[in-house]
């Protein structure tokens, strides 16, 4: 596993960082425990250091799961990355920018985009209890709030790293016109956004920002929650509250199976699977520091932590260019 230091700060993240949304459960068509908590294991055994998740996933139930995982580990040896700005359960008071309804058990639940200074302080004490620790190392700005001066939420991120509480602090779905905004107050360490083989936005100008400010770009949705891993055509069937019903919509199937049958032979000859050598492309694109990705089962986790032991050469790369050009599959 390689390991690398994230923007201005003294982090060091594993390359491949694992993504903790799915195994919340909900939006993902539910859980397994004690195969959740296999999945964490499995990955610090292989080399993963970093953990990301967010209050938001499960509705608190995927911190908490990392927190159980974590007992009896060495806590020093673990970057606990997660989040805060969705408020699900009222505490708002209305207050801040309605996101979405969000469901659990039948039951129509308001999110909420709520980046207020004491919001973000009872957060973080919700998060520290659930996660069973007493410090955060990159606390992250799940979504930008149009109600909320920016200034604000960055000033409440200096006090928490003032107060020891958090290790650095970073921000997620940021545009540069507000990278720009919060670093008159407080530079973020790093900007967590979406990013893929289909969704290439970033280079237009994130990437170009980040590299000239010293800021991390951490990925999220590399394999566009599991589209390409391939496994989707082959079994085709996800369970009815499964949020990707609805998301794998915005892709033109068809291109995308054809894209991943020209990269099949390639992932072969690698000894690599399809999601093996997605991540490693993407871990190797400009200006990305690490990549999220899920697992909820020991086999996926491990082999998502040996993605990053695939050799691409530079012919291997071009290779992969050329297929994204010719199949046209960006959206």
């Amino acid at each position: 596993m390689e390991y690398r230091k994230l923007g201005n700060t003294e982090l060091e993240l594993s390359l491949i960082t694992y993504g903790a949304f799915a195994i919340g459960g909900n939006m993902w068509g539910g859980n397994e425990k004690k195969d959740s908590i296999e999945a964490i294991h499995a990955s610090l055994d292989h080399g993963v250091t970093s953990l990301d998740t967010a209050p938001f996933y499960g509705f608190g139930l995927s911190e908490e799961l990392i927190g159980e995982a974590l007992k009896g580990k060495d806590r020093s040896k673990v970057q606990i990355l997660t989040k805060f700005g969705l408020v699900w359960d009222g505490s708002n008071e209305g207050k801040g920018e309605f996101f979405f309804d969000a469901s659990e058990n039948g039951n129509t639940i308001p999110v909420y985009k709520y980046a207020s200074k004491a919001n973000l302080i009872k957060e973080t004490e919700e998060s520290l209890k659930r996660l069973g620790t007493d410090y955060i190392d990159l606390l992250q700005l799940h979504w930008p709030d149009a109600t909320t001066p920016i200034s604000e939420t960055m000033e409440g991120l200096e006090q928490l790293i003032q107060q020891g509480k958090i290790r650095a602090a970073g921000v997620s779905n940021y545009s540069v016109a507000q990278m720009t905004e919060a670093s008159q107050t407080f530079l973020p360490a790093s900007n967590q956004v979406a990013y893929s083989m289909l969704n290439r936005g970033i280079e237009k100008d994130l990437v170009p920002y980040s590299l000239e400010n010293n800021t991390g770009i951490i990925v999220y949705s590399p394999m566009e929650r599991g589209l390409l891993t391939g496994k989707y055509f082959e079994e085709g069937k996800l369970k009815s509250d499964d949020h990707r019903n609805g998301y794998f919509g915005q892709f033109d199937l068809q291109k995308v199976k054809a894209f991943l049958g020209q990269l099949q032979p390639l992932a072969e000859s690698r000894n690599a699977s399809l999601s093996q050598l997605v991540l490693r492309w993407t871990t190797l694109q400009k200006g990305v520091s690490v990549v999220l990705a899920g697992a909820r089962n020991t086999q996926q986790a491990i082999i998502n932590a040996r993605a990053s032991d695939v050799s691409l050469s530079e012919s291997d790369m071009n290779f992969i260019e050329a297929q994204l050009a010719s199949l046209q599959v960006n959206p």
